[in-house]
């Protein structure tokens, strides 16, 4: 039977996001306007999106025992996620992410790890049945990266492709024993740069550092690149898959629903380039709302 299952291993936070005219200077304050409490994290984000269009999927995480965390658990179970392997952490609190969005819909994010600091590999290990199920394991770096690499490398033993969305991008290099087992790694300008070492200012260098994350083992590389699609390369040369153009509001949680969008074109068979269409069109529509889990599309507002 083939396997089609997405289990999501990452983060789950509480996004707490004010609108603000522009992003506060370093000393500076401001007067903000809407304030709203979203659910989050690039992990559950990832995990919704994944449900919502279409994908089955099960979730691995940490929260902590409090309101939020019971309430982020509640909310998953209605997604239809699987949060069997969601577990609530005693004395520490869920993650938390302060989030500024100004009025061309750019944000900055603060987020206090919490619990998700405290995702193990022993926590992967207790899921392993589910992760060796799986058709594809995605994956952040908002939990612990020796954590990733165990359900990475359970999950070439069970024969699933491994995605790595490499945000928020550490300060230390990521970990070569990692990188050798990811499948697909989904930087944006920026992480790719910083992976690279390599300054991204149009095509060219866009496709030299493609090239040189690649070499590092990983075999498929999507820079995703805002309003100029997503790049990847095939045969050594550059291909673009263009953005969708749409009026942005607020791109939260538009990486997120890339990422779980790609997933779930990948497992329903479509190759990389029509995979990233379906990726850029779900991206698109999630920059057009505001807020994390509530700007993520449905299927039917994509097909």
């Amino acid at each position: 039977m083939e396997k089609t299952r997405i289990v999501v291993v990452g983060s789950c936070n509480t996004d707490l996001v004010i609108s603000v005219d522009h992003l506060p200077a370093p000393g500076e304050t401001i007067i903000g306007h809407d304030f709203m409490t979203n659910q989050g994290g690039k992990g559950a984000n990832q995990a919704v999106a994944v449900a919502r269009l279409g994908g089955t999927t099960a979730f691995v995480a940490r929260v902590g025992d409090d309101g939020f965390g019971r309430q982020s658990i509640a909310l998953l179970k209605e997604e239809g996620i699987d949060t069997r392997h969601v577990l609530l952490t005693e004395g520490v609190a869920t993650g938390v992410a302060m989030i500024p969005v100004d009025c061309r819909g750019e944000n900055s994010i603060i987020v206090a790890s919490g619990a998700n600091a405290l995702l193990t590999p022993a926590d992967i290990d207790a899921a392993a049945d589910t992760i060796r199920e799986a058709g594809i394991v995605l994956m952040q770096l908002e939990t612990p990266v020796d954590t990733l690499i165990r359900a990475a490398r359970l999950a070439r033993e069970g024969g699933a492709l491994v995605v790595l969305n490499p945000a928020p991008f550490p300060k230390e290099p990521l970990p070569a024993e990692l990188l050798a087992l990811v499948d697909i790694i989904t930087p944006n300008e920026t992480e790719a740069s910083m992976m690279a070492g390599i300054s991204i200012t149009d095509e060219a260098s866009a496709l030299q550092a493609i090239l040189k994350i690649q070499a590092t083992g990983i075999k498929q590389v999507i820079l995703t690149a805002g309003s100029k699609g997503a790049y990847t390369a095939e045969s050594g040369s550059l291909v673009n898959i263009p953005a969708v153009k749409t009026e942005v509001v607020d791109t939260t949680a538009a990486g997120d629903t890339f990422c779980g969008a790609l997933c779930v074109a990948l497992s329903e068979g479509n190759g990389l380039t029509g995979a990233i269409r379906f990726a850029n069109r779900a991206a698109a529509l999630s920059v057009t709302r505001r807020g994390a889990w509530m700007s993520i599309p449905k299927r039917g507002e994509i097909d």
